[in-house]
């Protein structure tokens, strides 16, 4: 594990730099598209802004207010809208998407990057999840989505040196998996043969 912390792994700041940059005018285009929406200036990372938009200027109902007064206006609230077919709703989550993914993977990653090294150097702890898996800090690398493109564009940046290569492993369900193959259980064994969903 030291070994692995002290090795990091190799980023490419080029990459990071694009993407960092393509994210932040994506983000400015949504908040100009927002604002149009609205009608009105706005900061679109205020919560209590937000919320007077949609409860107060356009008399949306279904709005709840927090205990210190504001309108709730978090991503259930929104994808809630959006789904009733509100365009505002809509855009200002994938402004929050955008944002997200800029603050803590582009930008932090870059910040994370040793100038002596050309690798981020994170820190692996092995009690620090209740799965019992391997966990990672300083910067978080096991929660780079995968899901959506922008987050398979982010895992991209992570390259190998020459000569090497970098590999993904999913252990899916391993603890599953060995239990069948040890245990010698054949109606587990099959499941896994026909890729069944265990659960």
């Amino acid at each position: 594990m030291a070994q692995m912390e002290q090795n990091g792994i190799k980023v490419d700041v080029q990459e990071l730099n694009i993407l960092s940059n393509d994210f932040g005018q994506r983000m400015a285009a949504y908040e100009a598209r927002a604002e149009e929406l609205a009608g009105e200036k706005f900061n679109i990372a205020s919560p209590k802004q937000i919320g007077e938009i949609f409860f107060e200027k356009m008399g949306l109902t279904g709005g709840k207010k927090t205990a210190s007064g504001q309108w709730q206006v978090d991503v259930d609230v929104m994808e809630d809208l959006a789904n009733k077919g509100h365009e505002l709703a809509r855009t200002i989550l994938d402004y929050r998407t955008l944002a997200k993914l800029k603050s803590t993977y582009t930008d932090n990653l870059k910040a994370a990057i040793n100038p002596k090294t050309g690798r981020v150097h994170t820190s692996f702890n092995m009690v620090g999840a209740l799965t019992g898996r391997l966990s990672s800090t300083d910067p978080n690398l096991q929660n780079i989505p995968i899901r959506t493109a922008e987050g398979r564009k982010i895992r991209h940046c992570f390259i190998a040196d020459k000569g090497n290569v970098l590999i993904s492993a999913d252990y899916s369900q391993i603890e599953l998996r060995l239990l069948a193959h040890v245990g010698k259980i054949e109606q587990l064994q099959k499941a896994f043969k026909e890729n069944l969903d265990i659960h």
